[in-house]
């Protein structure tokens, strides 16, 4: 199946995850916040063209999600206490060739001990249980850009007046600090409103909310529920918006630029603004 390339709003039901991210007609989050420093188009261009191999370490991630959602990649047990011998590696090999997650014993019981604190949990539990939309597949068109984009939501709840957007993520501890660092680092607040925009032009409900929930990979497995505070959606929307242009412009153009773009003139470089302040004083006084 492929993605859709009508302009309308659409819920796309039953698109495999990795046709919807091998999709070159919309763009996702992911390549909004690629397009932005510390990435440049032109890098973006050329890892959209050039998809790399899985990473090891999207695997716990991508487990998680199954295990929890009851979707995604399906989970492949390795018999073999690690990666070192030959024979592990052609079956790890031999799972990713079949779009399947491989997982030594220990990892698999990583995984269902992460989702059994996720059941466990007061606030995520509840999110998870019932009724939900796992993996489902937004496309919407936008407005200011007519840029095609495309969101895939882990599970929406939907309530009377309300949709709620879950999003799952494993990260290596769920302290709130490297929450906060996490959102900063991977630019988490583009995602939470392109989503926020997405189920509302794609569902039209009368609110959404967006929840995320961070487990912790290291035992307990530790989880942070919350919510964006708005200075920070409002931050993120605005990046979105600027990568949409940026977007757009290289769509038309055909012109993917680094980061210094077009300019003949050598640029000026310097180290961080904060290090170059304390060595100045440091040394310069």
């Amino acid at each position: 199946m492929t993605a859709t390339v009508d302009t309308e709003p659409a819920f796309v039901d039953g698109l495999p995850a990795d046709d919807y991210h091998a999709d070159r007609t919309s763009i996702s989050s992911s390549g909004l916040r690629a397009l932005l420093p510390p990435g440049c188009p032109a890098q973006y261009l050329y890892d959209r063209n050039n998809p790399k191999p899985p990473k090891r370490e999207f695997d716990l991630g991508n487990a998680t999600h199954t295990e929890i959602l009851g979707d995604g990649h399906e989970i492949e047990v390795i018999d073999a206490p690690n990666w070192l011998k030959a024979d592990a590696r052609e079956k790890r090999d031999a799972a990713y060739d079949q779009r399947r997650v491989p997982l030594l014993h220990h990892e698999y019981e990583q995984v269902q001990a992460m989702a059994a604190a996720i059941r466990q949990h007061p606030q995520a539990g509840p999110l998870f249980a019932g009724k939900g939309i796992a993996e489902r597949s937004l496309y919407w068109t936008d407005p200011a850009t007519g840029v095609r984009c495309r969101a895939r939501p882990d599970w929406l709840k939907e309530y009377p007046g309300l949709t709620l957007a879950v999003d799952l993520k494993t990260i290596k501890s769920s302290d709130p600090e490297t929450v906060s660092r996490a959102i900063r680092d991977h630019s988490y607040h583009q995602q939470d409103p392109l989503y926020i925009d997405g189920i509302t032009a794609v569902l039209k409900p009368a609110d959404v909310r967006f929840v995320f929930v961070f487990v912790s990979k290291q035992p307990p497995h530790l989880i942070t529920v919350g919510e964006l505070v708005q200075q920070d959606r409002d931050t993120g929307r605005a990046r979105n918006e600027r990568a949409l242009r940026i977007y757009a412009d290289c769509q038309a153009t055909g012109n993917w630029p680094d980061w210094t773009g077009t300019t003949t003139e050598i640029p000026p470089i310097a180290m961080p603004s904060w290090d170059s302040i304390r060595q100045a004083e440091e040394y310069l006084r």
